[in-house]
Formats: structure tokens, sequence, C-alpha cells
């Protein structure tokens, strides 16, 4: 029987625009848009189901992994993404981000 602590494989599901992760029949989600060079991350969802085993994160970085084989820009739009490219800055690094205009 296989280990469960394997990290969940995340797929860039291209067709659909969006990365995912299937477990157990739930389907977390980021979904995003290519504009040109830059990667733009609009929504992060995951199941309540799956909720607290830091899939998002896992997501978010898979985005980040794809941007920078790729040379684009990610844009983080998704609050979620945002603000975990901020509290990661190692990977944030990686990357050229365009954070927008600071909002208020």
């Amino acid at each position: 029987m296989a280990a469960m602590t394997q990290a969940p494989q995340v797929i860039d599901n291209a067709e659909n625009a969006r990365f995912e992760i299937s477990i157990d029949g739930a389907l977390a989600e980021l979904t995003y848009r290519r504009r040109g060079d830059r990667l733009i991350l609009v929504h992060t969802g995951v199941p309540e189901a799956l909720g607290g085993r830091g899939l998002a994160g896992l997501l978010v970085q898979a985005a980040v992994a794809k941007a920078a084989a790729e040379g684009l820009t990610v844009v983080p739009l998704c609050p979620f993404a945002r603000s975990w490219l901020e509290r990661h800055p190692d990977a944030a690094a990686e990357v050229t981000v365009d954070w927008g205009e600071p909002v208020g």
C-alpha cells in the first residue's frame, strides 16, 4: 500500500487555466489567466473537506514554478496568493511579481 505522506500532485490544467489537486474526488484549484508574459493568479479554492492541509500554498508554489520556468511575471490578484507570496519572500524572489497599485 502506498504511503500517504507524499505531497499531493499538482496538475497544470492549461485547458481549463487552473492548477489543481484532486484528492478523494474533491478538487482544490488555483485559476489563472495568461496574458502575454504575465501569469495572473485569479482565485484559489479549496473545499472544506481538504482544508488545513496546505494545498492552497502548494498551488501557489506550482504557479511560481511555472512562471519561473517560462519567464513570466506573476500577478497575484487572488488575495490568498498575494498573502502567501508576502509570507514566503524566498519563493516570491524566484519570479518577478507585479503587486499592482496598493489599495487605499
